[in-house]
């Protein structure tokens, strides 16, 4: 570099000639690497203060045994959120006994939780249900599940049993190893033999509450609930909210709207107010029956990654770092001297 002149990286300009114009750039370029590097510098300590953000969230949200101490709150979509201020659904309860105990997975919103045990009690005193087994809801803080379900998340939604409840309290291990009976005679009908019209009068008293929003069954179960809706007679309406769907034929998944105060909730579109005794009925039966086929070669596809920390909602993070509140042990009682 020849004498007089200022340089930068490659960037040499005369000194005498642009000695401020020189400067400026030098000063900018500084200030803008000082700057990437400060940037650098914070991701890199924010990634290794929170190292969780690039992990699976179900391993994080799965291992929660007792829920956030915060206010209740449904956060996100229910496939990708997560859920403050849970309440546990009662073991054992005036007509139903909650299954699966070992999953830890009988936690709610408190309005899903209140909207259970009102089923329950309804259904037993006005339809003759004798109570009901209650399966999955929510984990402690939501979130994704370590197995299974990819809803489940914000404590809005319940899977109940088609088997109705027995007349006596299940054991433990009857809690873990009893089957739910499917309600199939065939993929597209229902068994005669098992289903009946007080199937009808229990989907139709869940449809009835106003937080329900959507009732998941299997397209064979949606069939005989149009057909027993006529047979019961009365408004048919409430068939609009009964959705059909894969599976859903050993148990019914109840699932309800965003409640009131749970900002950052997202919503599903409402349902339209049809039937879906009709077209969406032959939609579903044609998948049943002649499902499309491929038009060329199959194609593997690579499973999706698991859902990160990272893509569910900010508020998440609360929830997970929220301090459990767990009641002391008892203290033993002194013996008098």
């Amino acid at each position: 570099m020849r004498a007089g002149a200022m340089s930068f990286g490659r960037f040499c300009l005369p000194k005498a000639r642009v000695a401020g114009l020189c400067f400026s750039v030098v000063l900018s370029a500084a200030v803008s690497w000082s700057a990437s590097c400060a940037a650098a510098e914070t991701d890199a300590s924010a990634s290794a203060a929170d190292p969780r953000e690039k992990m699976p969230a179900k391993q994080l949200f799965g291992r929660q045994r007792f829920a956030a101490p915060l206010r209740p709150r449904a956060i996100g979509f229910y496939n990708g959120g997560c859920l403050a201020g849970a309440e546990p659904l009662e073991v054992d309860g005036p007509a139903w006994q909650a299954m699966r105990l070992s999953r830890n997975r009988n936690w709610g919103h408190p309005l899903l939780v209140e909207t259970v045990r009102q089923l329950a009690k309804d259904a037993r005193k006005y339809d003759g249900w004798p109570g009901l087994l209650v399966g999955d809801l929510a984990q402690p803080r939501g979130g994704p599940m370590l197995t299974g379900h990819a809803s489940h998340q914000i404590g809005l939604d319940a899977d109940i049993w088609f088997t109705p409840m027995p007349n006596r309290r299940l054991s433990q291990r009857e809690r873990e190893d009893l089957s739910a009976t499917s309600m199939l005679a065939s993929t597209t009908t229902v068994d005669p033999k098992i289903w009946s019209l007080n199937h009808v009068r229990l989907i139709r008293r869940a449809a009835s509450y106003e937080p329900v929003e959507r009732i998941l069954v299997h397209p064979a179960i949606k069939k005989a609930l149009c057909e027993g809706a006529k047979e019961l007679g009365g408004d048919d309406k409430w068939l609009a909210k009964v959705r059909p769907y894969w599976g859903h034929h050993y148990h019914f998944h109840v699932r309800i709207g965003c409640p009131p105060g749970s900002t950052g909730c997202r919503s599903q579109d409402p349902p339209t107010g049809d039937t879906g005794c009709t077209s969406e009925l032959d939609y579903w039966y044609r998948l049943l029956t002649d499902p499309p086929k491929p038009s060329g070669p199959e194609v593997k596809r690579k499973p999706r990654p698991p859902l990160t920390l990272a893509r569910l909602p900010a508020e998440c993070r609360q929830v997970l770092d929220a301090a459990a509140i767990v009641a002391p042990a008892p203290v033993p009682a002194k013996r008098p001297q």
